[in-house]
């Protein structure tokens, strides 16, 4: 109770979230009495940052600004744009079609929120978009990152269960787009809800002309897809690559990168890689203290004797992996409840553990863009420039879209075992 209080009084007097979480962890390590943990809080804080894959994000950062000097994102946006015709909300589609790209390619939340908020925002606010409307898609289309393949959460997850994550994957194919169908409803009723504007109809010379013109910038997506995927570079290496890519067209094939503007991409990029790393270490040394009191364990043996049946057994689970996903980062979540669960689940109810692992991670996911730790969401925040609270009111309607898919999921397990012939 004091570390709940403690920290709607901080949002409330306004500390910066990443204080927040480091000052919440220290509360509770005072009021548990704990202290010993102190001893070990500046490493946990380093070892939050401690991950070769963070890398990855300064670069999407820097990408991202590259992007946006050079007018390559517009570009890219214009080419879906002719494809669209006179559709209410184009940009807020073309977002969602760009956000399951990007998931394909990166299987990173925030790698993705980050690139995408440099890409699409800016495009939907010149369009006449609210941009806290406009932030909101761009978050929740970071929700695909961790289900459609490849995805970071599916390898640790594949990892800890011991089964194929190739099939894992496949397995994540299905779940992935219902969520992606169920976010094209949503974004339909918010665009009569908030009037998006319609786009503009355009001529076939029109059209041509928007595919002749993108063709440059199509060099960026390209690099970054088919360097992974043609496993020439990893996926911080191809963003240094399409990095590079970037300001080689914007400077010298649409000519509207300046020299000057490089520099000032570097600092812009260097103020939003030290918000969001920050933040990520916060959140780190607060789940870390959370988790000390090993509690999914005694809520495993609870839930074990409240019911013999496979789907309310689930139903449970899913209602504590929200609980959960509010405090915890996903991964340090599927590390933690993963090795206890598991075997209940397969021992006990007879849950495929394909099925087990797509609903424990689409679940999950649901935390990075939940208060109060989703590194999601305040990074969003913070790239986007709206306040968190106002992104978590904005993003309900895609919490309950994908909670109808998980509600389906638990229902019928053969949306995610079907394609592996389980």
């Amino acid at each position: 109770m004091i570390v709940a209080a403690s920290f709607l009084t901080l949002l409330a007097i306004g500390v910066p979230i990443a204080f927040t979480l480091a000052i919440l962890a220290l509360i509770y390590i005072f009021v548990s009495g704990n202290t010993i943990m102190l001893q070990s809080f500046p490493q946990q804080l380093y070892g939050g940052l401690e991950n070769y894959g963070l890398i990855a994000l300064p670069l999407f950062i820097l990408l991202g600004e590259f992007m946006n000097a050079g007018g390559i994102g517009r570009r890219l946006m214009s080419l879906a744009m002719a494809f669209l015709g006179r559709v209410r909300g184009g940009l807020a589609y073309v977002n969602l079609c760009a956000n399951m790209m990007m998931a394909s390619i990166l299987g990173s939340t925030v790698a993705q929120i980050i690139i995408m908020s440099r890409l699409a925002v800016p495009e939907m606010e010149k369009a006449g978009y609210p941009r806290d409307v406009s932030m909101a898609i761009t978050a929740a289309g970071g929700l695909l990152a961790p289900i459609i393949p490849p995805s970071m959460l599916f390898i640790i997850y594949g990892v800890i269960a011991q089964i194929p994550i190739g099939d894992l994957f496949i397995a994540g194919i299905i779940p992935g787009l219902l969520i992606f169908l169920a976010f094209i409803a949503v974004i339909a009723w918010l665009g009569h809800r908030h009037a998006f504007p319609r786009n503009e109809a355009m001529t076939m010379r029109q059209r041509l002309h928007a595919i002749r013109d993108a063709l440059p910038a199509a060099v960026i997506p390209v690099t970054i897809v088919g360097a992974i995927l043609g496993g020439l570079t990893t996926p911080t290496e191809s963003a240094a690559l399409a990095s590079l890519a970037a300001i080689l067209i914007g400077r010298f094939v649409y000519r509207e990168m300046t020299w000057s503007d490089i520099p000032k991409a570097f600092v812009n990029a260097g103020k939003s890689s030290a918000t969001v790393l920050f933040l990520i270490a916060a959140a780190q040394v607060f789940s870390w203290v959370i988790t000390f009191e090993n509690l999914p364990a005694l809520v495993a043996a609870t839930m074990q004797a409240m019911t013999q049946s496979p789907i309310v057994f689930l139903l449970m689970l899913n209602v504590l992996l929200l609980v959960l996903g509010m405090i915890t980062d996903p991964i340090p979540a599927i590390i933690l409840i993963v090795p206890v669960f598991l075997p209940v689940a397969t021992g006990i109810y007879g849950i495929d553990p394909f099925h087990f692992g797509v609903v424990v991670c689409l679940n999950l996911t649901l935390g990075l863009l939940t208060p109060p730790v989703g590194t999601g969401l305040f990074i969003a925040s913070v790239m986007g420039k709206v306040r968190a609270e106002r992104l978590a009111v904005l993003l309900t309607p895609f919490f309950l879209a994908v909670l109808a898919v998980l509600l389906l999921l638990v229902v019928f397990p053969a949306l995610s075992t079907s394609l592996i012939g389980r």
